[in-house]
């Protein structure tokens, strides 16, 4: 301890423990070791229910050294709370920087009494330069943290943001706020009041220093409270500030505090593939035991997954589904499943069915029906919450028990009787190649640099076909080596997957890879960012080797005008377009940039959407999505191309909207005569763009021959 005598020496220090007696003393260390153990005992419990969920089929722990300096940078740098809300990463940096620096100050004033001072017998270096330093680093970031509670009751109760409440708000998230904004305000009172209290008996000037506590102690004076006065007052302030912080101490493992030590443990156990590669069903399960029909189905991750949710709101915020009026929160699935878990651990909640259709279940199937697999809610969260895989195994659960959705029930049994979602014989899979003027080359009868894998749309879909013809004609103008599967190719099973039927999906898989490993390739090229994401993320579970020579043909058409294959000058064509993000391509596994290199290639100007790269918003095909009939306003793919029209800078001089996904065409084609933009803007994919860009090229060189020979 830090005497007063000390104190009065005239070196710069503070007293400690002031006017509080040593019984003072040994309540408050009491006090605190019961704080403390309230709190071991918390975390031991909270870890416990973890324990009692199922094993994770990713390992979470390997690389822990890395896991840990990734998750530490992500919270020091508070990366993903920037993302989309500027206002919102100042306000969790300022708060977290604050509170880990009262924290970190609080440490040190512990260590300097407890173990310097008292059990090592060395002399207080709390003192001089050091303890100027020190007030006035803790005084600075805790103004910031002030500051940033202050901006998050603003937000919350002033400006109500929106996203802020919902089903699960509740009185824990005003305490949590409240208390955090008290804490602060507290040690500031109780730093003016001391420093006030003080100057009776010694000189105090060197606390200006401490410049807020300075700050208050002028303001108490100028009130009319006297140095005796608040020496009075002086126990009973720090006593308030000393026991709400104990308190808060306590009750970190019991409520929303948790989240300081979930969240990071989330971003420790995170899976950077989480979305993109679906975890295998295990080879030994039964029918029963796919997909949770209790909450000890859930795996430990998942469980801290629950808890790891701060209710930011986020997911929600972005969420299409949402959006368009689909009865899905993703907040509020994982909360739903949290206050279910807990419910049963405190014995009033009886015990019901994960997800089912209709009835008394904690999800409802319709809710998951909802989900467009976009990970738009992933890419949002700041926790890593890995919403996604945990609502496709609901999926799972939903098809096992025999209620799938009707549509998505009819559109996987085409898959399993004749290998594509629209029913058609397997003979019509290469009929879109008959109004071409070449002959498409077939992969299982020559060796081919590039096996295309054309797709279930591109094959039969009449406006994709024109996509599929588009894209050969590029390969046929660079003289790419490519070849087709022709009736040998099967839907690749990438939603198959994602709407639950995951013993489809599996056979799809390996009828694929059979007929890839029949054909002598150097690469695989894919006209849809889902077959692509599926080929080079989850083929591999089933024997695949060649997931890292798997493209997007957008990757390879760039690498074709990059090398001047198709003779392109930058100039053809003159047209404002925009470009929307297919999730697979984008947000799944990070291709942005290709596509638009090659749109630029062909001299349109390029006009970026709002919401573009990771923040791009689904077309509502992903999922299943396409299969299913819901009644939205407005449709996902209408809401998308009002973007497009109204918040580009162009605005209703965008002549395109370009997509690099079939799914996405047939939505876009779709959502473009339901909201009445059929005169407006046009639908085209990527490759249709490169064909114009060719064929302008042409006609100006036959204009330009003509000319020459008429001079």
């Amino acid at each position: 301890m830090i005497s007063l005598a000390l104190a009065q020496t005239g070196a710069p220090t503070r007293p400690t423990f002031w006017r509080i007696g040593h019984v003072g003393e040994v309540l408050f260390y009491g006090l605190a070791a019961m704080a403390v153990a309230i709190f071991l005992y918390g975390v031991y419990e909270r870890f416990a229910t973890y324990a009692r969920g199922s094993e994770d089929p990713v390992d979470r722990l390997s690389g822990l050294p890395g896991r840990v300096l990734a998750a530490t940078k992500q919270v020091a740098t508070n990366e993903k709370q920037f993302d989309r809300d500027l206002y919102a990463g100042v306000m969790h940096t300022f708060v977290v920087w604050g509170f880990l620096t009262l924290v970190i100050a609080t440490a040190i004033l512990g260590f300097d009494m407890d173990v310097w001072t008292l059990a090592l017998g060395q002399p207080s270096f709390f003192v001089g330069d050091f303890y100027l330093a020190y007030s006035f680093v803790a005084d600075a970031m805790g103004l910031l943290f002030v500051v940033g509670v202050g901006m998050a009751l603003y937000r919350r109760y002033w400006q109500r943001n929106d996203r802020l409440w919902g089903k699960h708000t509740s009185a824990e998230d005003d305490l949590f706020v409240w208390t955090l904004f008290l804490l602060g305000v507290g040690g500031y009172v109780t730093e003016g009041v001391r420093i006030l209290g003080t100057s009776a008996t010694r000189d105090v000037s060197f606390e200006t220093v401490s410049f807020v506590g300075w700050f208050v102690k002028d303001v108490l004076q100028a009130v009319g409270v006297s140095a005796e006065l608040a020496a009075a007052a002086y126990p009973l302030v720090w006593w308030s500030h000393a026991l709400l912080a104990l308190a808060f101490v306590a009750a970190i493992p019991y409520a929303k505090p948790f989240h300081m030590l979930s969240s990071y443990a989330n971003l420790v156990t995170s899976d950077e593939n989480a979305g993109a590669r679906l975890p295998r069903v295990p080879e030994d399960a039964s029918p029963e035991e796919i997909g949770p029909s209790e909450i000890e189905d859930f795996s430990w991750k998942q469980l801290l997954d629950h808890d790891a949710c701060t209710k930011c709101g986020r997911c929600s915020s972005v969420c299409p589904a949402k959006a368009s009026g689909r009865p899905l929160d993703p907040r509020d699935v994982i909360l739903d499943l949290k206050s279910y878990r807990e419910g049963l651990e405190a014995g009033t909640r009886e015990e019901v069915d994960i997800v089912a259709d209709g009835g008394t279940s904690v999800v409802d199937a319709e809710t998951m029906e909802s989900c467009m697999s976009c990970m738009a809610c992933m890419d949002a969260c700041p926790v890593d919450i890995e919403h996604v895989t945990q609502f496709t195994e609901m999926n799972r659960r939903l098809t096992e028990s025999g209620q799938m959705n009707k549509h998505v029930e009819d559109a996987v049994m085409n898959a399993f009787q004749k290998g594509n979602t629209f029913g058609d014989p397997d003979r019509n899979r290469p009929d879109w190649t008959d109004d071409l003027d070449f002959e498409v080359p077939d992969a299982r009868e020559q060796s081919v640099e590039y096996l295309w894998y054309v797709g279930d749309y591109p094959s039969y879909d009449d406006r994709n076909q024109h996509v599929a013809r588009s894209l050969a004609r590029v390969f046929e103008e660079a003289g790419v080596s490519y070849g087709i599967l022709y009736e040998d190719e099967q839907n690749d099973g990438n939603d198959i997957r994602r709407v639950g039927e995951e013993g489809l999906y599996e056979m799809l898989a390996e009828d694929n890879i059979e007929a890839f490993q029949s054909c002598d390739y150097e690469k695989i090229v894919c006209t849809d960012p889902h077959s692509y994401n599926t080929f080079s993320n989850e083929y591999e579970q089933f024997g695949f080797e060649d997931g890292d020579a798997v493209y997007h043909y957008t990757q390879v058409v760039e690498r074709l005008v990059d090398e001047g294959a198709l003779g392109l000058s930058g100039t053809e064509l003159d047209d404002t377009v925009t470009y929307h993000d297919p999730c697979h391509l984008g947000r799944y596994n990070g291709e942005f940039e290709a596509p638009r290199e090659v749109i630029r290639a062909t001299g349109v100007t390029l006009d970026e959407m709002p919401r573009n790269r990771s923040d791009s918003f689904c077309c509502g095909g992903g999922g299943g999505g396409l299969w299913m009939d819901f009644d939205e306003d407005p449709k996902p793919s209408e809401e998308r191309i009002r973007e497009a029209l109204e918040d580009t800078d162009a605005g209703s001089g965008v002549d395109r909207f370009v997509v690099a996904c079939p799914m996405c065409m047939t939505m876009y084609e779709d959502g473009r005569k339901t909201g009445g933009y059929e005169d407006d803007i046009d639908v085209t994919d990527v490759t249709e763009l490169l064909v114009e860009a060719i064929e302008a090229k042409r006609d100006a060189g036959g204009a330009g021959a003509t000319a020459a020979a008429g001079d």
